[in-house]
């Protein structure tokens, strides 16, 4: 996955890139075939750094050890875990709306997140006591949350206080009351503890050191995807997909590039891995990559420049899974300084290119996840990890054999567990409902533009950004506006007699028309998908 980081300068630069120090190094394992000693695995080092390898050459059992991944021990499979003692990113608070509820998922829970009148975030568990209607249906009067089905009203920690059709002498009965979830707004990142036996365990809430550096900035997106969680961070953690995915996205990477990496691991516990990964042609690995239990992963990077100052750089994304084949993304790119290229651009343009990189990779990810639900075995029986591009993403799956028994499905690297519940299909609203639905204030659409669809990036990413939802009905008022002076303009010039209004009016005209074609493309960026065109080389 290769977005574009607005921090980062796209020239190469010769400064020593180094991060700050790793924590406590459990073990310490380096793939990188260049400091390999003389052996099979030398012998067979150009197959190694390539993706092109044949079958017949693979033939031989000790080139395959020498270039794959090998198995996980039965003594990595064990592990205590419960995927509910954790905390789930579910929103930027600063895109949570201020007026209206918020439906979100973790695995198959539904929840509801919404501002109570003194702005505090509140979690409940998405579902009307009365009769089980969604309150992220409803709505927000007076800070209390309104199911819209018959106006049961409830605040602070669940409370109904208001049942319309309740006789004036009647109390309301204790039970008419919503299960509550803990919530945490922890740098610019609300976080949700899933947990509903066991208190809040804030040691686990994950902190981000680089994000609390003075001078430190980031552009921060949100994206729902149509694939599994798992697939999704096999993608982001796997550096080797950028140059061939994501070839000539913007400044980012080129497929010429593609070439064998080096990989370090430095740490392995059941709460994640970490280590040091870089170019093998490079002689260095200055990347520092961690993924954190149960869905953080961030990439770091230290650049110390030609006068001693140091600069920190990170890559965050956080990634929660929404249901079977569902997740929603958020993506965090930062730095203590900026490339002043980047100044150059709005941030709606970081924003659509982002939704780009994640539609370039959408087919491959989505026929993945089709694959590994019907094969229904583990991704070693599937997979061919190369010890020179897949370290990370073997990792991963041998961290899932590991925690994989306590989560609701799993498929790991040696271990599976399929889903026991099937998978719920809401089916979206067509028509009239379909176009209140988009222009109402939770959803943030603007009429009938779009209907709700996850293969559409308009409701994939811009209903999840206040930025960009602004930005997008600024350019459809701009291009009203500009349509409507152009059309007058033309009238007026039909109308006067003298040559030189007429060719004034018309020039005029002309430019609000370029205006009216400005604002067209700039809300296509923001609301088409990518389509991928294949080059001849």
């Amino acid at each position: 996955m290769a977005l574009v980081n607005p921090f980062l300068s796209p020239t190469r630069t010769s400064l020593p890139l180094r991060v700050s120090a790793p924590p406590k190094q459990v073990l310490r394992w380096t793939l990188c075939s260049h400091s390999s000693k003389p052996s099979s695995r030398s012998k067979h080092t150009k197959s190694s750094a390539t993706a092109d390898i044949k079958a017949a050459a693979l033939v031989d059992g000790e080139a395959d050890h020498a270039v794959l991944v090998g198995p996980t021990s039965e003594e990595d499979r064990k592990g205590d875990y419960d995927w509910t003692q954790e905390w789930y990113p579910l929103y930027l608070s600063q895109n949570v709306p201020e007026d209206a509820p918020l439906g979100l998922k973790v695995f198959d829970k539904q929840l509801v997140l919404f501002k109570d009148g003194n702005g505090h975030f509140l979690c409940y568990e998405d579902r009307c006591p009365h009769r089980l209607a969604k309150l992220s249906e409803g709505q927000l009067i007076d800070g209390r949350l309104e199911c819209l089905y018959h106006g049961w009203q409830f605040e602070g920690e669940g409370k109904c206080v208001k049942i319309p059709q309740l006789p004036a002498d009647a109390k309301i009965p204790r039970s008419a009351c919503v299960r509550t979830y803990e919530v945490r707004d922890s740098q610019g990142v609300i976080w949700v503890w899933m947990s509903r036996k066991t208190h809040p365990n804030d040691s686990k809430l994950p902190w981000f050191e680089n994000f609390a550096r003075p001078g430190f900035q980031d552009v921060s997106t949100t994206h729902e995807l149509p694939y599994d969680h798992s697939i999704l961070l096999e993608n982001l953690m796997d550096p080797a997909h950028i140059p061939i995915s994501h070839d000539r996205t913007d400044w980012t990477a080129k497929r010429e590039d593609a070439q064998p990496l080096c990989f370090e691991v430095t740490e392995r516990t059941d709460r994640g891995f970490a280590g040091w990964w870089g170019r093998e042609k490079d002689g260095s690995m200055p990347n520092f990559l961690r993924f954190d239990a149960p869905c953080v992963l961030q990439n770091n990077r230290e650049i110390v420049d030609k006068n001693g100052e140091k600069n920190y750089f990170t890559g965050l994304f956080l990634c929660t899974p929404t249901g079977q084949g569902k997740s929603l993304l958020i993506v965090r790119f930062g730095g203590t300084k900026r490339s002043p290229l980047a100044k150059l651009f709005p941030k709606w343009y970081f924003h659509q290119n982002a939704s780009k990189v994640f539609e370039q990779d959408m087919g491959f990810l989505s026929s993945q996840n089709e694959i590994l639900l019907k094969e229904k075995v583990p991704t070693k029986e599937l997979y061919l990890n190369l010890k020179s591009s897949d370290t990370w993403v073997a990792e991963y799956r041998k961290w899932m054999d590991k925690v994989g028994h306590g989560m609701p499905y799993h498929f790991g690297h040696s271990t599976i567990s399929l889903p026991k519940e099937p998978a719920v299909v809401e089916h979206a609203p067509a028509g009239l409902v379909a176009g209140l639905s988009a222009s109402s204030p939770a959803k943030g659409g603007i009429g009938t533009m779009h209907a709700p669809n996850l293969a559409n990036r308009y409701f994939r990413h811009v209903i999840h950004c206040k930025s960009c939802r602004t930005v997008v009905k600024a350019f459809q008022t701009w291009k009203n506006a500009l349509t409507a002076v152009a059309v007058a303009l033309i009238a007026m010039a039909v109308l006067v007699s003298g040559r030189q209004w007429k060719a004034l009016l018309l020039a005029s005209a002309s430019l609000c028309s370029i205006g009216v074609y400005a604002c067209s493309t700039a809300i296509a960026m923001n609301t088409t998908n990518f389509i991928r065109t294949h080059r001849r080389l």
